[in-house]
């Protein structure tokens, strides 16, 4: 059975001859895909807008060397992660000072968390439910962080639901079973990581030992 037509590469062909309509009906279908990859991968919301935008004004500059062998998707991708790449190895020659943590969670001593405990009206229960959610995706964002980046670029095309197993694997430049064991060691790292901090679908701010 022959592969689908791939509608992408059409629109970049088009878009190698110059027409701007089709390479802004592109853009309109992957632009919030790669800035969920580029969050993912780089947690700031100022950067990864910003590096959106680079990955399609180098889409347009590569345009006349785009060559249909492969998925658009594994074109863009590519360049998306090759841009992470280049930011990553930047950020560490050029490292800033990290933000000391002030909100609810840190390990404080009558900070926030504390003043919050005063008003326990369903305001406030409200409020809280908010802030743990808000806590729990940071947890994610530092558990993500601290992947390998093979593994942690792995699990964020994954998650993007439009690339398949092989498409990602042409995108790392690994097998097709390196990549399916990529994303499953991603995942139980990031289980094992973020577990003390769930208790039965609940988020808890001091988190318990882990029962055996």
């Amino acid at each position: 059975m022959s592969e689908a037509p791939d509608a992408d590469a059409e629109l970049m062909l088009r878009a190698q001859r110059g027409d701007r309509e089709a390479f802004n009906l592109l853009m309109q279908h992957w632009q919030q895909p790669v800035l969920h990859f580029i969050f993912r991968t780089l947690p700031d919301a100022d950067e990864a807008e910003d590096l959106t935008q680079a990955v399609f004004v180098q889409l347009w500059r590569t345009a006349p060397r785009y060559q249909p062998s492969a998925r658009f998707s594994t074109f863009l991708f590519t360049i998306a992660r090759n841009l992470c790449l280049n930011e990553v190895r930047r950020r560490s020659r050029h490292p800033t000072q990290p933000l000391e943590a002030t909100g609810p969670g840190a390990d404080d001593d009558g900070g926030d968390a504390s003043r919050e405990r005063q008003y326990p009206d369903a305001r406030q229960t409200a409020a809280d439910v908010g802030i743990q959610q808000a806590e729990l995706v940071t947890k994610i964002d530092e558990a993500l962080a601290d992947l390998p980046e093979k593994q942690r670029t792995a699990l964020a095309l994954c998650r993007e639901g439009e690339l398949s197993y092989e498409e990602i694997a042409d995108v790392l430049g690994t097998s097709l079973q390196a990549t399916k064991s990529l994303i499953h060691r991603a995942r139980e790292t990031l289980k094992g990581r973020l577990k003390p901090y769930l208790k039965s679908g609940e988020w808890t701010t001091t988190p318990s030992p882990p029962r055996e």
